[in-house]
């Protein structure tokens, strides 16, 4: 094999996060984007010695298994990859994943709970942040997400099939009015232009809407009438929130520099397990509500096997396992990075009525060191990196009886993992949960308890 040319190959296996793996002239080689039983045509990108990377171009022979995308974006959208395959097989595929990547790392001994799909396949997420920007240099204005191999391309996905019906027509609505007004996209290589996102929230067990225009300070616009457009469509929910946030960061990633209430609050409501909790706009809350009382049922579910009176909550977000499972505690601490989150937090708390929980705002491996109670049981829900070594090492040092490790990156989870049986733990039970049908992500809940 060459780097630069395209060759055949037949995929045989999947691994996370979402490679097709062939093997050529004794050379392990890694497709992105193919499924097991297909024949594809791709293109050698990185040759080493152990290994190979290759760009998929088309599929000559498709597996059994493949059905027809729902969605007309899927092939151009980069956001889901998986739509042409059989939900069960997707199933199958992420829990082999998992195991796989546990067995790896010397993870044995444990009782394997299966995989749980999501409740919804479609029209399961709760939160969407679409990108204004062109499909080609100096083209029509798009709004979706970025095209599918393309850096800068953002292709237009109004009729995105992973959100319901308002989201879709405040895409539309949103997406014509500002083609229809001429303004500029931002350029993040010149750093030069208006329109960067919207961003769209919605509460799956409320119907609360809440509604975000992103853009720079670079220009001064009257969003009025765009307020007024958005507050006249009829939806199946209901709209409690417009706002304006001015984002000048040179990053792609939404930062909150100033943001303006044009309508209602700047938050919204949603519920899970008889509880209520406040979102905004900078708040992490799980994208798939219907999803997460599954998996936050699986976190009570192993909280079950334990006598927990003191439970940490690290990585808390807005607290909401931690509220979840405070029935079951005598106190629960929660420590969350993002000051506005823990803000959430106590006030869901307070709002919930519930006495025994405190959250606070700052870096877990930093503020874990300051707490004096000694925890019974930790939950950990870190973000994608996993748990920072630092504050696993003061986690390994507080002793807790049990751990419950929630984990959106089996990758990091492995790693985590094999240092707290190297540092006397051991891993009871393991369930996977798709909380991100389409998409090579997965969400996985272990139990660990002290030898």
């Amino acid at each position: 094999m060459r780097k630069g040319n395209e060759y055949e190959f037949i995929i045989e296996k999947t691994e996370f996060a979402g490679y097709g793996i062939a093997h050529n002239e004794g050379l392990k080689v890694y497709v992105k984007g193919a499924f097991p039983g297909q024949t594809v045509l791709a293109r050698v990108t990185k040759k080493r010695k152990e290994y190979a990377e290759a760009k998929l171009l088309s599929i000559i022979k498709d597996a059994e298994y493949a059905v027809d995308a729902p969605c007309p974006h899927f092939g151009n959208c980069g956001g889901c990859f998986s739509q042409n395959v059989n939900y069960e097989k997707q199933l199958e595929f992420k829990k082999e994943q998992v195991i796989e990547l546990l067995t790896k790392a010397g993870i044995t001994g444990f009782e394997f709970l299966g995989i749980q799909g999501s409740p919804e396949v479609y029209e399961y997420r709760n939160k969407m942040e679409f990108s204004f920007g062109d499909i080609r240099k100096g083209g029509e204005l798009t709004l979706g997400m970025h095209a599918k191999g393309m850096s800068f391309g953002i292709v237009n996905t109004d009729q995105c099939r992973i959100v319901d019906g308002d989201f879709r027509i405040i895409h539309q609505t949103v997406g014509d009015y500002f083609r229809e007004k001429n303004l500029p996209h931002y350029k993040i290589m010149k750093r030069e232009g208006y329109l960067r996102n919207l961003v769209v929230r919605k509460g799956k067990n409320t119907g609360e809407i809440l509604i975000n225009i992103v853009t720079t300070s670079q220009m001064d616009f009257d969003l009025a009438e765009m307020t007024e457009l958005l507050k006249g469509l009829e939806y199946d929910g209901k709209l409690t929130s417009i706002l304006h946030t001015i984002n000048d960061s040179f990053s792609d990633a939404i930062r909150v520099d100033s943001c303006e209430v044009l309508f209602g609050r700047d938050y919204i409501i949603e519920s899970l397990f008889g509880l209520e909790f406040i979102i905004r706009q900078e708040s992490f809350f799980q994208t798939n509500s219907k999803g997460a009382e599954v998996l936050y049922g699986m976190v009570k579910d192993f909280l079950g096997d334990t006598d927990s009176k003191v439970v940490f909550d690290l990585y808390c977000g807005t607290g909401t396992i931690g509220q979840i499972v405070a029935p079951n505690a005598e106190k629960v601490i929660g420590i969350e990075l993002v000051e506005e989150a823990v803000e959430s937090a106590n006030a869901n708390a307070k709002r919930n009525g519930l006495e025994n929980c405190c959250f606070i705002a700052g870096d877990v491996a930093e503020v874990i060191k300051t707490i004096q109670e000694k925890p019974d049981l930790i939950i950990l829900d870190p973000p994608r990196p996993g748990v920072h070594p630092k504050a696993l090492q003061h986690v390994i040092d507080f002793d807790a009886k049990d751990i419950i490790y929630v984990s959106c990156n089996p990758k990091t989870l492995a790693n985590d993992l094999k240092v707290l049986v190297d540092n006397g733990y051991q891993v009871r039970a393991v369930k996977v949960m798709d909380m991100f049908p389409h998409t090579p992500h997965v969400e996985t809940v272990v139990l660990i308890e002290r030898k």
